[in-house]
């Protein structure tokens, strides 16, 4: 069961994200991690599909909210070169725009067997299960979390995902989760420092162009 310092308690280190403290297991595990993969509803957004009709009978559009925070963590990320995946069981035009966006080019849309995704994922980077992080929030998160070398739960994630994760985020999801997931992971790695300074030194080359 997953630990965490507001909740059930997570085990750790110190001087993670925000005084968050891993365990040396958890740190060791995290130390392995090459690709986050994630759910999209509910992990990158709190949830919430908002459709809008246009007037008179036009078409229904759909939207989504994103939090900034998760996507500077997931350029951060990048820049660290860790694999990205995003893998969700709806399709959505705007996820595909915000993947695009960030350069997600591991988007997985109408994944009815997520695992399923995450094993070819997986196994076409030549990764080993110790290599792989999941991010979920509900049951249909279940069978990704059992190929998964790591597995995260969002803060309001349902209740029996919780009890098989092995670290439970103080963010909720859509609120800064993956953003504190990415900084705990490059912390555990000792990579933290260096991937922001090689942040700042791309801003600077694009500030120039």
């Amino acid at each position: 069961m997953a630990e965490n310092e507001i909740g059930t308690g997570l085990p750790a280190i110190a001087d993670g994200p925000g005084g968050l403290r891993l365990s040396p297991h958890l740190q060791e595990r995290l130390a392995s991690v090459r690709l986050i993969a994630m759910d999209v509803d509910g992990v990158l957004t709190d949830g919430t599909i908002v459709w809008t009709a246009r007037p008179q009978g036009g078409a229904v559009v759909e939207s989504k909210s994103f939090s900034v925070k998760d996507g500077l963590g997931l350029s951060l990320a990048r820049t660290a070169g860790l694999q990205i995946a995003w893998i969700t069981g709806r399709t959505s035009t705007v996820v595909e725009r915000r993947a695009v966006e960030l350069g997600v080019t591991e988007l997985h849309q109408w994944a009815r067997n997520k695992a399923a995704v995450l094993i070819e994922i997986k196994n076409r980077h030549a990764l080993p299960a110790a290599a792989l992080l999941y991010v979920g929030d509900d049951l249909n998160d279940v069978p990704a979390f059992r190929e998964a070398g790591v597995r995260v739960a969002v803060a309001d994630a349902a209740p029996d995902l919780q009890a098989m994760a092995d670290w439970i985020t103080r963010a909720a999801g859509g609120r800064g989760a993956i953003r504190e997931v990415v900084e705990t992971v490059l912390q555990a790695q000792g990579r933290w420092e260096e991937t922001v300074a090689r942040f700042y030194q791309r801003l600077e080359l694009e500030g120039q162009q």
